[in-house]
């Protein structure tokens, strides 16, 4: 008899893997991180290369990388435990062992958990835009923190970028080119026309623009250059668009 494979969807959209029977479970959950950087080696078991995705929500992107790219290790923060929990239990049901996620804020991550020069790939979908003024200081896009992206990543790695604020996203190209040979996308990601993220399908769904690039680290970015840039470059100051929270509030509604 043909065993029925178990497909979790959301919206409609398969989440990558299929849920194994409980004792194929494992562990994706980092409960607790050390003082000084996280030794990758020790917690995969393994030298691969590392992807890290900043704010990973339920943890959908990553699942589907950790799945299609078993050569690669995957680490996913989000400063909210209860989505979290959604993306470790997925994690945990589909046996990824190349996957772990963590509750911790970004700026946090990178300056106290990430040695230089680790990661190959580091991800940023739909960072918080903060519509209130009197709170702009806790955008997570900001020169400081580019600054940061481009030490933990590997000599020519690639920093990936997503939101649906418009206001943001020219923040962005305006800073990121400064750290990063940057390069827009017209289109949705090749590997997930519906959407890389819970965010992501339901922009596309109510035909909203979503805007994604990318870019490759600057190799000829010196220290010094960095922290001037950090100085020098605007904040993430702008128009965030009030009218989008309603995007906020559907995303933590289940389907």
């Amino acid at each position: 008899m043909t065993k029925h494979r178990q497909i979790e969807r959301e919206f409609g959209v398969p989440i990558a893997g299929e849920i194994l029977n409980a004792n194929l479970w494992t562990q994706t959950a980092l409960k607790k991180l050390p003082d000084g950087p996280l030794d990758m080696t020790a917690l995969f078991g393994r030298s691969a290369p590392l992807v890290l995705d900043i704010g990973c929500g339920n943890g959908r992107y990553l699942i589907g990388s950790a799945v299609w790219r078993p050569d690669h290790d995957h680490l996913g923060i989000d400063i909210l435990p209860v989505v979290i929990r959604y993306a470790t239990r997925r994690g945990n049901q589909r046996g990824l062992r190349n996957l772990r996620f963590a509750v911790c804020d970004g700026q946090r991550f990178l300056t106290q958990h990430v040695a230089p020069h680790t990661f190959a790939e580091i991800h940023c979908y739909h960072p918080q835009p903060y519509y209130d003024p009197q709170q702009a200081r806790r955008r997570l896009i900001a020169p400081e923190f580019l600054a940061q992206v481009h030490r933990s990543l590997l000599p020519g790695g690639k920093f990936f970028l997503q939101t649906d604020n418009p206001g943001y996203w020219t923040y962005m190209r305006a800073v990121v080119s400064f750290f990063f040979e940057f390069e827009e996308l017209d289109r949705t990601w090749l590997d997930a026309p519906r959407g890389r993220t819970r965010r992501e399908i339901i922009a596309l769904r109510r035909g909203l623009p979503v805007f994604r690039g990318w870019g490759t680290a600057r190799v000829n970015l010196s220290e010094e250059e960095m922290v001037r840039l950090a100085e020098q470059l605007p904040p993430p100051v702008f128009d965030a668009d009030r009218r989008l929270r309603e995007l906020d509030r559907l995303e933590k509604q289940p389907e």
